[in-house]
């Protein structure tokens, strides 16, 4: 079984400020980093330093030296990913005193990818093997019916939730990591208690992850309904938290780990991750997660 995660690469340009800014206000940052980002590469490191053997396909422009290297430091294989000589996606971050955070994302060469690139990444895996999936690239619908077709296993983090995700013929994902703002835009039920239930009924063969920040997540596949509480800790950048997740979570899934110890690794992650700065860069390692998870 092999892990392919098709997505996002992008610099993030992170301004550390006091609150989050209005409209009509100009305000002076503390300070300005630039990470490497996006929510593909996110999950692929991830993917990756929870312990999976995984493939990154994207595309980068010629800003994006950096996005490769931090894949291949953090032992994600490179081979799909593809370089051209346009400005590629990159996002703008605001990081407030809290540690929450406000974005806004430039597509970029993410919103580039064509029918050949896909079908030719696609070609090196086979029925069984992992799919991870974002929304920052393009041909999303084309993708998963590919994949499909060859029997891989769809999971699907429907994050940004737009327009495009009306093409996606969503009944072939198998599994959703979606939080309850996401939920509630693909069910048209904001009612968090009972999102869960609804997210079944519109995917009946799907199961599903619901995280609800500092209210914990759930998992529910039509049969059993987990919960996870937070690890509580003092939060400096909350940006990564849902992609660590992801990728933690997905680590224990693929090694057939039970589901409360998925979540509760995923959590232990998310917690690590959030106490650091920076995108990628905050993602912990399964070994620091593991000793974190024993010392209690």
């Amino acid at each position: 079984m092999k892990v392919l995660n098709y997505g996002s690469l992008n610099v993030d340009y992170t301004y550390s400020v006091p609150h989050i800014i209005v409209g009509g206000e100009t305000m002076a940052s503390f300070e300005l980093h630039e990470y490497c980002g996006g929510k593909g590469l996110n999950q692929s490191v991830a993917l990756a330093k929870a312990g999976l053997d995984v493939w990154h396909a994207g595309i980068i422009g010629n800003d994006g030296q950096m996005l490769l290297d931090a894949c291949a430091d953090a032992g994600v294989h490179t081979d799909f990913i593809k370089k051209m000589d346009v400005r590629g996606g990159h996002t703008v971050i605001q990081v407030d005193e809290n540690g929450q955070n406000s974005i806004i994302l430039y597509g970029g060469t993410n919103q580039m990818q064509t029918a050949d690139f896909v079908d030719e990444v696609l070609s090196h895996f086979e029925e069984g093997d992992y799919l991870v999936l974002q929304n920052e690239v393009n041909m999303l619908d084309y993708i998963i019916d590919k994949a499909y077709e060859r029997g891989m296993k769809i999971i699907l983090n429907p994050s940004p939730y737009n327009e495009a995700l009306d093409a996606c013929d969503l009944s072939k994902v198998s599994l959703f990591l979606v939080n309850e703002i996401e939920a509630a835009q693909i069910t048209g039920n904001n009612d968090a208690e009972h999102a869960l239930d609804a997210l079944h009924e519109t995917f009946p063969n799907a199961a599903f992850v619901l995280t609800l920040g500092s209210d914990g997540a759930w998992y529910y596949d039509g049969k059993q309904k987990v919960f996870q509480d937070i690890f509580k800790v003092k939060a400096v950048d909350t940006t990564a938290a849902g992609d660590t997740f992801t990728g933690f979570f997905v680590k224990k899934l693929a090694e057939g780990a039970d589901i409360q110890t998925a979540l509760r690794t995923a959590a232990k992650a998310s917690s690590i991750a959030v106490t650091r700065v920076g995108a990628a860069p905050s993602i912990p390692t399964m070994e620091e997660v593991e000793a974190s998870l024993k010392e209690g």
